[in-house]
């Protein structure tokens, strides 16, 4: 692993490590478990989150070994979540913050198992969007992930 890989996956481990703590300061803020507006949305956000991290995790793998995503950005914007929810709607909190560390875990194995020359590897990761480098998958799939999730959590909790 060379330097800006190290620099990017310790960025990904803290933002994980980040996104916990800001889930569990919600929790004991008094939010409610099952509150849609709560922390990692209840409990509903962290798997289609941890989910979503290991796809990503999954792409990098792809682009850097010559493969290609075939989905259209469109199409995975659009996507609908609510059937992972669904199946994790009861988990404890315990549970959900599980099932988000697996997904960081995986994400972050991956990315330390690159060197710095994989991160310039470009590949197609939508149909209708201009080919990235692994590097810009890990910035925008991995690391804006969970800034997009949890910057909902920080505006409903107001951190």
């Amino acid at each position: 692993m060379g330097a800006k890989t190290e620099a990017l996956a310790r960025q990904f481990e803290g933002k994980a490590r980040d996104a916990v703590a800001d889930a569990g300061e919600a929790w004991r803020r008094g939010l409610e478990e099952g509150d849609r507006g709560g922390a990692m949305d209840g409990g509903r956000d962290a798997p289609p989150s941890g989910r979503g991290l290991e796809a990503v995790a999954g792409i990098v793998t792809g682009i850097v070994s010559g493969g290609r995503h075939a989905a259209t950005h469109a199409g995975h914007a659009g996507r609908d979540e609510r059937p992972a929810c669904e199946e994790h709607a009861g988990c404890t909190r315990a549970e959900t913050l599980a099932l988000f560390q697996k997904g960081a875990a995986t994400a972050s194995a991956v990315v330390r198992g690159l060197n710095d020359d994989q991160l310039a590897k470009s590949g197609t990761v939508f149909t209708d969007v201009p080919p990235m480098t692994a590097e810009q998958l890990i910035m925008l799939g991995l690391l804006g992930h969970i800034d997009d999730h949890m910057g909902s959590i920080r505006k409903t909790i107001g951190m």
